[in-house]
């Protein structure tokens, strides 16, 4: 099995919910062609850098997954079907990036941790 991540966006006239859903369906496309899913973020609503169909921004998010190549088709003929997805790329990661998104995520799940612990105490000289 291989390493893969994908970044889509979505259309921006979506609720929370709708963009929730999507996310979910195109997981879900994976695990049930045989992949697993590794790390999923919602980067949320982003300006885009160049209008796509009259847009200018759209809902941004990020599965990491591994799978077989045949999963990966399976999730690319899922994005092309669904009018919701404005842009899809979807890559295999060599050692050095899956090292890299490694990295991140422990980084990402730590620094929750250490905002909550390091809490300075107010100063109330006035």
């Amino acid at each position: 099995m291989n390493k893969y991540e994908t970044v889509f966006i979505l259309t921006p006239v979506l609720s929370d919910a709708q963009m929730k859903e999507a996310v979910e369906k195109f997981t879900k496309v994976l695990t049930e062609s045989g992949a697993s899913i590794v790390n999923e973020e919602l980067w949320g609503l982003r300006k885009l850098a160049y209008p796509i169909e009259k847009k200018s921004t759209g809902f941004y998010a990020l599965v990491e997954f591994d799978a077989d190549p045949k999963s990966v088709k399976a999730l690319e003929t899922a994005f092309r079907r669904d009018e919701r997805v404005l842009r899809f790329l979807t890559f295999r990661l060599d050692k050095y990036a899956a090292e890299y998104a490694a990295k991140r995520r422990s980084l990402k799940a730590s620094k929750p941790a250490a905002e909550t612990t390091n809490v300075e105490p107010e100063n109330k000289e006035a």
